[in-house]
């Protein structure tokens, strides 16, 4: 649960006083892998931070090899359906373990309460927000400015860690490409 202190420290100061009261509010919750985290059509009632594994943010299809695969999440990152858990409607998408998870997560109700009795809590909720806001920019802008061949690049560039412990069906998806295509791809650049 350290981590958590941490990763929020890298940005804002947190009082012993408000730790205690924020870490009070978290639970522990652990994902086998390839469990389901939030179907299609929850919703998404918590954040949680990543202790260990690997998340993946996906829109489903009968066809398994159709998934669409949009966002990953590691270790000492935030991990939930944002936008299902901000407007409290059913989320489109869903999140899955894609390796075994353990998280600590807050709920939409008690993270209300840190935000009001605690002095660094909006602070910290608006940060995280505009750091999600810049990652979902980037991806989109990727997305529409750059070549499939770049995207991987790219990829490779910024998230090592993602070649060697994602299936490259799944990278495939989220750069936009079919496996083949990446199979391609990939030949090319060796």
């Amino acid at each position: 649960m350290t981590n958590i202190r941490e990763y929020i420290e890298k940005t804002v100061t947190i009082s012993d006083k408000d730790w205690q009261f924020f870490s009070s509010k978290l639970i522990n919750k652990t994902y086998k892998k390839r469990s389901i985290v939030l179907e299609v059509g929850e919703t998404e009632n918590y954040i949680s931070f990543i202790e260990s594994g690997i998340a993946r943010f996906v829109i489903p299809n009968k066809d398994e090899e159709k998934d669409t695969t949009f966002g990953f999440c590691f270790n000492n990152e935030f991990v939930s359906a944002y936008d299902s858990f901000l407007t409290r409607k059913p989320s489109l998408y869903q999140l899955e373990a894609l390796t075994d998870l353990n998280t600590w997560r807050i709920s939409y109700n008690d993270l209300q309460e840190v935000y009001k009795k605690t002095a660094v809590g909006n602070q910290i909720g608006r940060l995280s927000s505009e750091r999600l806001f810049l990652i979902k920019s980037k991806r989109e802008q990727s997305l529409l400015n750059e070549s499939a061949m770049e995207r991987y690049l790219n990829l490779f560039k910024e998230r090592p860690k993602l070649m060697q412990e994602i299936p490259l069906k799944y990278i495939a998806s989220y750069i936009g490409v079919t496996a083949q295509a990446l199979s391609r791809i990939r030949k090319r650049i060796s």
